[in-house]
């Protein structure tokens, strides 16, 4: 006996997704993924894929769930079939190229008008969510050392460093955090202990001390380091004023780490410095270490009176210490694109710095707030939403445009 048509208002739907889905298309586990979800699992226990949906009927249905396990691999939430063997995760992923056919689907999400910005909100979140969830990125011919800074405070320095890192380390990359900053708010955030008693940068930067003692792995991502910033870190400034060498002395820390795990063939691809928000000896440090500047900017006026001073700065470090450093990547954060300011400061920065900004810009977002009260980057503690993709596809696209310059500079 035939089925009777669903009346309106309990069409099947997407998991996940929200849109309805294509008659005769079964669900995908790119396209139409059970798992994605607004909540965090430990903090939604009594959450299920099975849940009723507001108009009654289940949002993931089980035969949602069978697609997704006969079709994709079976995820940390995904219900496997009772009775079914369970077998081990393969040793090493898949080198697929899916590209095309994540492009595919993300193409056929519907396109919402200008009258209704929270669906096209959602739907260019699912676009990106299809595009870059669990997609590997290329790792650098050599380790890339960047300083993050911006001479103005409240940009998104800290909250950058640790998203890029953990976005990195996510995709595959082995990444290297190290925390310049006295507040140790990066610290904080990639859930490292940074007590007065902990070994810490003022250890290297004061007392000589080889950086991999004081470097410590992130509970949430093994091949996310981070040497941390104690309260001590503070009087380094002075105490750096009467030592030999004082404004080469990270670098030469750094280089030291960075060749020793390359001859053990434990190679670093990322060293991320998070820089305080002032040019004394510790943001000096930071520029003679490293050959590459990201710049994070706020979508506001005073960014950009920030941004020339900086640059000014940066041309100084070039001319007396640091000859190889050059501004590679500049992110737009906080952009709120309801307001012209935001696209009017993103028009200015993109206009003079075409070649250095990212494509990619991050929202104001309430869950990158969140995530280090939690001791996490919002990439672990909310990966669906709007702030963690935009995150993901900045260190996709930073990946990418490294690779492809170093690329370019070989072959000229």
């Amino acid at each position: 006996m035939d089925a009777a048509p669903n009346p309106v208002g309990e069409q099947s739907v997407a998991a996940g997704l929200g849109f309805p889905r294509p008659e005769g298309q079964p669900a995908s586990a790119l396209g139409w993924p059970a798992t994605v979800s607004r909540e965090t699992s430990s903090e939604r226990p009594w959450q299920s894929p099975l849940e009723s949906a507001p108009n009654g009927s289940p949002a993931v249905s089980e035969s949602d769930l069978t697609d997704v396990a006969t079709e994709g691999p079976v995820t940390a939430h995904s219900t496997a079939p009772e009775g079914a063997a369970t077998t081990a995760p393969p040793a090493a992923p898949q080198t697929t190229d899916d590209s095309e056919e994540r492009a595919a689907i993300a193409a056929s999400i519907p396109a919402a008008d200008s009258f209704t910005p929270l669906a096209q909100a959602a739907a260019a979140d699912a676009r990106k969510r299809i595009t870059l969830t669990g997609r590997s990125v290329p790792r650098p011919p050599r380790t890339r050392v960047l300083t993050v800074a911006n001479q103005k405070g409240g940009v998104g320095k800290t909250t950058t460093t640790v998203n890029i890192a953990a976005a990195l380390a996510q995709a595959g990359s082995t990444v290297l955090v190290v925390d310049l900053d006295p507040q140790g708010n990066a610290s904080t955030a990639l859930g490292i202990d940074h007590h007065a008693e902990v070994p810490s940068v003022y250890d290297v930067l004061v007392e000589g001390q080889d950086i991999s003692e004081v470097v410590q792995a992130c509970p949430d991502l093994p091949n996310l380091l981070c040497a941390p910033a104690t309260i001590d870190l503070a009087g380094a400034e002075i105490e750096l004023v009467s030592l030999v060498a004082r404004e080469t002395r990270l670098q030469k820390a750094i280089a030291a780490y960075v060749e020793t795990r390359t001859a053990s063939g434990d190679a670093l691809d990322y060293v991320l410095v998070d820089c305080p928000p002032s040019l004394g000896l510790l943001t000096v440090n930071a520029f003679v270490a490293a050959s590459e500047v990201f710049i994070p900017i706020q979508c506001e006026y005073y960014a950009l009176e920030g941004l020339s001073q900086l640059l000014n700065n940066i041309e100084m470090i070039r001319s007396h210490l640091n000859p190889a450093l050059h501004v590679s990547t500049i992110l737009l954060t906080m952009y709120d694109a309801r307001t012209r300011l935001s696209a009017q400061v993103a028009d200015e920065v993109r206009t003079h710095f075409a070649d250095q900004t990212l494509k990619a810009t991050v929202p104001r977002s309430v869950r990158i707030s969140e995530a280090p009260s939690h001791g996490q980057t919002v990439i672990t503690y909310d990966p669906n939403s709007s702030g963690a993709l935009s995150y993901l596809e900045a260190a996709v696209e930073l990946a990418e445009r490294g690779v492809a310059r170093t690329t370019t500079e070989e072959s000229a």
